[in-house]
């Protein structure tokens, strides 16, 4: 697909043409299910259904925090949900989902299962119904859920924009990546600045506020996003560059970025986490090798 710089969009837009790029065969204009196919449920409290992106990591790495501080409640089922191969549009999925993205979660302690979706709302849902990572004195709370909100809407300039255009789309555009590259060095430069004289995002304290943002942030900064890392001149953000690597130490971020991957080294995916000894015995190059 070339570029073409003389595009004049017609009055109304129509869906009559594959875009190209990486996913194309998942993108399309309405909502809606695709196709019948039920989800699977376990018997922990807690159901998660989702892929090891960036945004599916920031829940995995909360429940192995919650799971590393003793609280059992927070016990979980992780079921791989492939997006590229559009499982995200099963009706199962749908009905738990309706905006059809990862990660989704169904808390089955309550009489009556609770679903969640979005994960800052599941960061902030597993927060409350456990007492931890957020704030409840109100200065505090609201630094944390404003930088929680900033990541959540710096996201989709992250991915959706520079992402895309850089490493994703079928033809190269000058514009787009520098316009979205020049928002991603923005995005990182108001995070620097912020760790300067912050240990954590939000202040003193580990919070939500790092588990959101750190899967995004960090994987810019070490290349395992868009293999960008050169691009950006990400070592030239210093105080992020501390940040990542202290919270990539916490051996639960460390489980927590294994659950439903499926990209890397075979032994850092576990591509459905049912027990805390899964990540000795079922990790992918385990399985290959059994079979």
């Amino acid at each position: 697909m070339a570029a073409s710089f003389d595009y004049a969009p017609p009055k109304v837009w129509t869906w009559n043409k594959p875009n190209g790029g990486r996913f194309a065969n998942i993108n399309r204009p309405i909502a809606g299910s695709t196709h019948d196919k039920d989800l699977p449920v376990g018997h922990h409290p807690l159901q998660l259904y989702s892929q090891g992106t960036p945004n599916g990591v920031k829940i995995t790495v909360m429940l192995e925090e919650l799971l590393a501080l003793g609280h059992g409640g927070a016990e979980y089922d992780a079921w791989l949900i492939r997006i590229d191969q559009g499982d995200q549009f099963g009706s199962g999925f749908v009905a738990l989902n309706p905006n059809s993205k990862i990660p989704a979660l169904v808390d089955q302690s309550d009489p009556r299962p609770v679903r969640v979706f979005e994960s800052g709302a599941i960061l902030i849902y597993l927060a409350e119904k456990f007492g931890v990572f957020l704030p409840t004195e109100k200065h505090s709370r609201a630094e944390c859920l404003s930088w929680l909100f900033w990541q959540a809407g710096s996201a989709p300039y992250v991915g959706g924009g520079f992402g895309h255009f850089y490493a994703y789309a079928p033809t190269r555009i000058e514009y787009a990546i520098d316009r979205f590259a020049m928002e991603a060095k923005r995005q990182l430069d108001v995070l620097d600045r912020r760790l300067e004289t912050n240990e954590f995002v939000a202040g003193s304290d580990y919070t939500i506020a790092d588990i959101a943002v750190w899967p995004w942030y960090a994987g810019l900064t070490k290349g395992w996003l868009y293999q960008a890392a050169e691009f950006l001149q990400a070592q030239e953000y210093k105080n992020v560059a501390r940040w990542v690597d202290a919270i990539a130490e916490r051996p639960a971020v460390q489980r927590g970025r294994m659950v439903n991957r499926v990209n890397g080294e075979l032994s850092s995916q576990l591509h459905e986490r049912h027990d805390a000894s899964d990540f000795e015995m079922k990790t992918q190059e385990k399985l290959v090798t059994r079979s």
